[in-house]
């Protein structure tokens, strides 16, 4: 922020400067012209390249010390201040991000979807990659953009210094639902962190025989229809080309930021997915209105 107003300050300061010559260069050519029509010498008229001379001096002593002072900044934030705590590889995808956490750092490994979770005050490692287009990681707030690639894998840190939630978008035009490829960074203290890791990497919460026969028939039809593109571990469903739906419940939004996580916003995506999102991968599903209670209830326990 501070490089940005520091630029700000010295584009100010050379179109100020260079009104200033025009003016003056202005008002002497206007004095010129008037002497020369009174046939009167003026010593002082090809002293004007004197001034372009000094105006180009004042702006390349200004752009020079412009550069240094970019690069330094650049230099000083290009790392962080010290090892990252922790390194997620995120995954970009028309039009959604997938999330891993390893368990390099002692805790569970674990797979989400459009939501990243970190600790406050820790530098954070984004390993970067794509699996189709060219799209861009960015988190105004809290890091500038870095680009996904595919077969390159690039990266980036990030740092939340105060709790509280982050938008992130891509940056990238990466197609008909680029406007609709959002994620949240959800900055929370460690203890809070950790808690939300280890229950993320806990499986789905089985449904016991007969306990809900609408869960469990809602399951059925997850298994069915969905779990060809959507995991979720502790079940059959291993699909990979969709959001690991394992803990769906816990996420604020659904539809990569495109819709809140409400039942009635599930069904709608669930029903309607192409009008929500024109030409992503999710189609529209019918379902009967039993259907849609089933389903309902069972995406109810993926909490």
């Amino acid at each position: 922020m501070v490089l940005g107003w520091a630029l700000a300050a010295l584009s100010m300061a050379v179109i100020v400067i260079v009104a200033l010559l025009l003016a003056v260069a202005i008002a002497r050519r206007r004095r010129i012209e008037a002497d020369r029509a009174g046939l009167t010498i003026v010593r002082g008229e090809k002293t004007g390249i004197r001034w372009i001379y000094i105006g180009t001096g004042i702006s390349s002593v200004f752009l020079i010390a412009a550069l240094a002072y970019t690069l330094i900044v650049l230099n000083a934030v290009a790392a962080p201040s010290h090892a990252p705590s922790l390194t997620l590889t995120v995954t970009a995808y028309d039009w959604w991000w997938k999330v891993e956490y390893s368990d390099a750092d002692g805790l569970p490994a674990l797979v989400t979807a459009n939501e990243i979770h970190i600790p406050v005050g820790e530098p954070v490692k984004i390993v970067l990659k794509s699996a189709d287009v060219i799209h861009a990681f960015w988190v105004p707030q809290l890091a500038g953009k870095t680009q996904t690639i595919p077969g390159q894998i690039n990266e980036q840190w990030i740092q939340a210094d105060t709790p509280g939630v982050y938008r992130g978008q891509c940056s990238q035009f990466c197609g008909a639902q680029h406007a609709h490829m959002a994620f949240e960074v959800v900055a929370q203290d460690r203890a809070g962190f950790d808690a939300w890791r280890r229950a993320q990497a806990l499986p789905a919460a089985p449904i016991a025989a007969g306990a809900n026969t609408l869960a469990s028939n809602g399951r059925k039809l997850f298994l069915d229809r969905c779990a060809g593109c959507h995991t979720v571990r502790g079940t059959d469903a291993h699909g990979a080309q969709a959001p690991d739906l394992t803990h769906l419940d816990s996420r604020r939004l659904i539809a990569a930021g495109a819709m809140t996580n409400t039942p009635e916003h599930q069904l709608d995506w669930i029903a309607h997915a192409q009008r929500i999102k024109p030409d992503s991968l999710m189609p529209g599903i019918a379902l009967t209105a039993d259907e849609a209670a089933a389903l309902s209830t069972y995406l109810a326990t993926l909490h």
